[in-house]
């Protein structure tokens, strides 16, 4: 999949939470990540999801609380993969899971050790969410557990409860490049219990999960919490992030509609992840 990058050139770079308000704003419009830059922000939504003239139109709605100037940019599918191999550092996750590329050494003193190849696929623990996640799954006991993992992106969290005992494991995501990526991973990683399936909630079906991760973005959740109640066994958890801070009141609110409450909530730089059952 082909992306188009929106620079942010901030009139104030120091402003850290001008980063923060305008990432948060965009990501309710199908941008999909974000990355600080010295001079502020990038932005990088699907071609398929691109419109020049609505983008135009929030940026300017956004620039009448910040000042900023703007730029875009068309990123090819195959420039990611250069960028990745280029940038791509391993990451250790509190102590015990060490995640890396093939391209990097092995790590024979991690606990849990995940080779990924991330290609354009979100899941490398570098950012916060992913990290987050991953920190709450190492606190639980996964053995003999039915998961299922949507907006599975690289793989990385089904590969990880795979290999801390999940015996059967569903992990779903709706992007070609994804699905593609995951399976990959699933297969590097040798964890033949991950089928891995390419689409939306829909894939559920009558499916019945111990837990269930998502870490996907606010309005996504939303749209499909009410699927993630309707497949929980009785005494599951549903993991839950890629949201702003500002966000947990309103995908609370909606989780108590389906008789979840609130188990744990952890945050970094304003991201959170927490746990409803």
């Amino acid at each position: 999949m082909n992306y188009f990058e929106i620079s942010i050139l901030l009139k104030d770079p120091s402003a850290t939470e001008s980063r923060d308000i305008i990432a948060a704003h965009l990501s309710e419009f199908d941008f999909e990540s974000f990355e600080d830059s010295k001079t502020g922000l990038k932005a990088y939504i699907p071609e398929n999801k691109y419109s020049e003239s609505d983008v135009k139109e929030r940026l300017t709605e956004i620039g009448r609380l910040i000042p900023f100037s703007w730029g875009v940019k068309f990123i090819a599918e195959q420039n990611w993969n250069e960028t990745w191999e280029k940038n791509f550092e391993p990451v250790w996750v509190a102590g015990k899971c060490f995640i890396r590329a093939p391209f990097h050494a092995e790590n024979h003193e991690a606990e849990y050790e995940l080779v990924i190849e991330p290609k354009m696929s979100f899941g490398t623990a570098h950012h916060e969410t992913t990290a987050m996640m991953i920190e709450l799954i190492l606190k639980k006991n996964w053995a003999g557990k039915k998961v299922l993992d949507m907006g599975c992106g690289t793989g990385v969290l089904a590969i990880l409860i795979s290999k801390m005992g999940a015996t059967e494991i569903v992990a779903i995501d709706n992007d070609e490049w994804a699905f593609l990526n995951a399976v990959e991973n699933v297969e590097r990683n040798n964890t033949g219990n991950i089928k891995v399936l390419q689409g939306d909630d829909v894939l559920i079906g009558n499916q019945k999960f111990d837990v269930i991760l998502a870490n996907i973005n606010r309005n996504i959740l939303l749209a499909q919490l009410q699927s993630y109640a309707n497949a929980l066994n009785s005494g599951g958890e549903i993991f839950l992030s890629g949201f702003y801070e500002e966000d947990a009141p309103v995908l609370l609110n909606e989780a108590r509609k389906f008789h979840l409450s609130l188990q744990q909530k952890n945050m970094k730089n304003r991201w959170v992840a927490m746990i409803v059952d």
